[in-house]
């Protein structure tokens, strides 16, 4: 059995994660850390990291990008494995999360969601057949009318997996009102749409002469992102200091 300590535990993917844990033979939650205490759980919670005396063989963090440091010093103190879930990370703490992999394992993914990450992989497939054939490309993601940040992490995560395919040639155009000009062919146009409850769409277009490409991903609820992360526990769990990500999770 796989100890997990959910840092975020009463958050709403923490809830969602716990829930999921619950239906796994292979995973149990030994423990969680939140500041807010409101919500009763079948594990023991603490206030904070440095609070915790239970035993664990791997972190999930989906708290926020404010908490890393924290992270970051029990993981490598403890030498726990850790699952960053949390996105809008500096550059600065980016350097933080690479200096602290050469001493603990740590998976990090702008997008936990299993069928998101394999999306990335046949991105980069297609982008080396159809960008060279002069194929335009966009991508259009919608998301809740609560989310902050535009466009988002997992749809530059997308523009990046077409670019990194195509040698970083293409630059992205965020807003075409601002500017009077045909559209430019080293370029990926990203369009961000927020209303409602949407959970999260992303649409990538490859667009040719008389043909149209299109992949498409949904996410009906937040469970998809907390699979990711119970998948990419078990994955983790034993592994050696160093930086993974989801494609090691799913092995394409």
């Amino acid at each position: 059995m796989i100890n997990v300590l959910m840092n975020g535990c009463n958050g709403r993917m923490g809830q969602v994660i716990t829930g999921l844990v619950k239906e796994d033979a292979q995973l149990t939650i030994a423990a969680g850390v939140d500041t807010r205490q409101e919500i009763q759980n079948p594990y023991p919670v603490f206030d904070s990291l440095d609070q915790c005396d239970v035993d664990v063989d791997v972190v999930i963090d989906f708290s926020t990008a404010s908490a890393l440091e924290s992270v970051l010093d029990y993981c490598v103190e403890k030498q726990v494995p850790v699952i960053l879930c949390s996105t809008g990370y500096s550059e600065e703490q980016l350097q933080k999360i690479a200096d602290a992999s050469e001493k603990v394992a740590i998976l990090k993914s702008a997008n936990m969601s299993m069928g998101i990450n394999l999306l990335l992989k046949l991105l980069k497939d297609a982008a080396k057949v159809l960008a060279p054939a002069g194929y335009d490309m966009e991508l259009v993601e919608r998301h809740h009318n609560q989310k902050l940040d535009a466009p988002s992490g997992t749809a530059l995560a997308l523009a990046d997996s077409i670019n990194d395919a195509l040698g970083g040639e293409y630059h992205y155009m965020y807003d075409r009102s601002q500017v009077r000009r045909k559209r430019e062919k080293k370029e990926i146009g990203i369009s961000a749409i927020r209303g409602g409850t949407i959970v999260g769409e992303h649409d990538v277009i490859f667009a040719g002469v008389d043909e149209v490409i299109e992949f498409k991903h949904t996410a009906f609820s937040r469970s998809v992102f907390g699979k990711g992360a119970v998948e990419a526990a078990k994955f983790l769990a034993g592994k050696p200091a160093g930086m993974y990500d989801m494609g090691d999770v799913i092995q394409f």
